[in-house]
């Protein structure tokens, strides 16, 4: 899985989960900041990206047009990039059984 995070998220996140994660991106270093999120969302279907955000405007979109691409929705507030970084690690297994259930277009993570 490799991850399109969101420019709502920090941009290290990309950095910091790559042994996780390899070759994922910030839209902030594909220059897709404040772009419309029609067209974030193409872009990560066409590029095989799965979204993290904490948008819910994009959980929305994965309900109404479905996967590709998935999206990981991540509802925890106001928080640390090292308590996201914590969360992400500590639901790797759950984001890889994810990421081959293709019957599913949604991940929530609190």
């Amino acid at each position: 899985m490799k991850l399109l995070v969101d420019e709502n998220l920090p941009p290290r996140l990309a950095h910091d989960l790559d042994d996780l994660f390899p070759s994922s991106v910030h839209v902030s270093s594909l220059g897709l900041e404040r772009t419309a999120d029609a067209l974030i969302w193409e872009y990560a279907k066409t590029h095989e990206f799965t979204f993290l955000t904490k948008d819910k405007d994009f959980a929305n979109l994965s309900v109404a047009w479905g996967a590709p691409p998935k999206v990981v929705l991540l509802q925890m507030g106001n928080c640390s990039t090292g308590r996201i970084i914590h969360i992400m690690r500590m639901n790797a297994i759950r984001l890889s059984d994810f990421e081959r259930d293709s019957n599913r277009s949604l991940l929530i993570l609190r």
